[in-house]
This record gives structure tokens, C-alpha cells and sequence, in this order.
């Protein structure tokens, strides 16, 4: 089963210094119908304006992945971790007993796009914890690039989650192939441009909700960036 979720069908909230999207419900934004996939619980699409950002707030109990897309994401936590966050880089914040943060923008004159995602532990209770990777984009290129798993392969971030994100982008021929198990769940998020995915148009912003398949392959790129997810059903 492949399920198109189009971008203008997300929960949208602007706030003026923050315009985010909500894939799944989230904060104001509820939807009965999309309240995760699997264990993926949020995929929030955030831009933040210049000098501005979330203030100290707290989690606990959710791995969750940020995703920076362009300017960059200023980041401090109870951990005492102070890091910066520019596109190319993955960051996974475990937030286990429970971690506090805080993340802004620090550019002057430029927005800070970003997904923020929250994936579902497997064990309740871990030690809070923080990894950060730089993902080159020659590694992403026309291919599938696994960028956050349980174990940390191929260099990913590793999290307390039965679940892999894999990151690509692909323009003109370039293609790849993803094989699944149909008893699992599949979730493609792409970031921008256009692709095709089992034969599937779908331009930024718009998702495919996957489960039953075996393997998922997406080709026909336009200056294309694309998420996929591997999830326990």
C-alpha cells in the first residue's frame, strides 16, 4: 500500500518569527488520521527567523533527529552540549529521563529551515544523550544514504529506536532502490523538488505513508532532496 499525503494537506502554524508544517499532529494542529506512522510520531517542516527561536523547553522519553536544510540551527542542552547545526549535518538528541534545550537562529538576515523528527523509543528511560554527524552530499548523491539507526551503521547517528532514516538526492537519471519487509512500515518525506517513487509523482512536501512493499524505487529526480524512513509497524 502506497499512500500520498500532499504537502497542503499538513497542519500549518505561523507565528510570525516560526512557519512550520506538521506532518502528524502536533501542538495546535490535531488530526485523528495522522497521528504518526509506526513509531514516527512528528516530522515538523520549521523555519525560524533571524535572532529568534524555541527558548529552553524540556523532552524526555523520544529520540529525536534534526535535519537542517539551509542557515543554521544554534543548539545548547542541559547535557552541556552548545553545538551549531548547518545543513549537512544530522543531529540526534536522546531524550530519554528527560533533557532540556533550547535551539534559535543566530544568522543575521537568513532564515533557518529545518526538519525537527521524533521517532519513538524502543526503551523507555535511557540515559539522555547527543551525536551530531556531517553527511557529505557526494554520499547522498543518486543514492540512499543511511544518515540514523539503531546501531549506528555506514556512519550514521545512532538512536534507541527499531527504526533507519535514509537520506538521498537525485536529479535527471540518477536513481536507487530500497528493499523493505512488507511486515514493516515505510514512510518517504521529500524535502524538495520532484520525484518519482514506485512510479509516484510527488513534489516537495508531500509524503508517502508505505506499508506491504518490498521495495521502493525512485528515479525521475529534479533537483530532489528525499527522506526515507524505515519503521516498526
Amino acid at each position: 500500500m502506497l499512500k500520498i499525503r500532499r504537502s497542503q494537506e499538513r497542519g500549518h502554524a505561523d507565528h510570525g518569527w516560526l512557519r512550520s508544517f506538521h506532518s502528524f499532529s502536533f501542538a495546535g494542529y490535531h488530526d485523528p488520521d495522522h497521528m504518526g506512522w509506526g513509531n514516527l510520531r512528528v516530522i515538523n517542516e520549521d523555519r525560524i527567523a533571524p535572532g529568534m527561536g524555541f527558548g529552553r523547553h524540556g523532552h524526555r522519553d523520544m529520540e529525536i533527529i534534526s535535519y537542517v536544510l539551509s542557515g543554521e540551527l544554534a543548539h545548547q542542552d542541559s547535557m552541556g552540549n552548545v553545538k551549531g547545526i548547518p545543513p549537512g549535518d544530522v543531529q540526534r538528541m536522546s531524550a530519554g529521563t528527560g533533557v532540556m534545550h533550547s535551539e534559535f537562529n543566530h544568522a543575521d538576515g537568513q532564515l533557518t529551515h529545518f526538519l525537527q523528527i521524533w521517532i519513538e523509543p524502543d526503551e523507555m528511560g535511557v540515559a539522555p544523550g547527543y551525536e551530531q554527524k556531517t553527511i557529505a552530499t557526494t554520499d547522498k548523491r543518486g543514492k540512499l544514504r543511511l544518515v540514523a539507526s539503531r546501531d549506528g551503521a555506514q556512519g550514521s547517528v545512532s538512536m534507541h529506536a527499531d527504526a533507519a532514516v535514509h537520506a538521498g538526492l537525485f536529479d535527471g537519471d540518477e536513481s536507487a532502490s530500497l528493499a523493505l519487509d512488507p511486515r514493516r512500515k515505510g514512510y518517504v518525506h521529500l524535502v524538495r523538488g520532484q520525484l518519482e517513487v514506485n512510479g509516484i509523482a510527488l513534489v516537495g512536501g508531500d509524503a508517502l505513508l508505505v506499508s506491504g512493499e518490498t521495495q521502493l524505487t525512485l528515479d525521475h529526480g529534479v533537483d530532489a532532496e528525499v527522506l526515507v524512513f524505515d519503521l516498526a509497524a
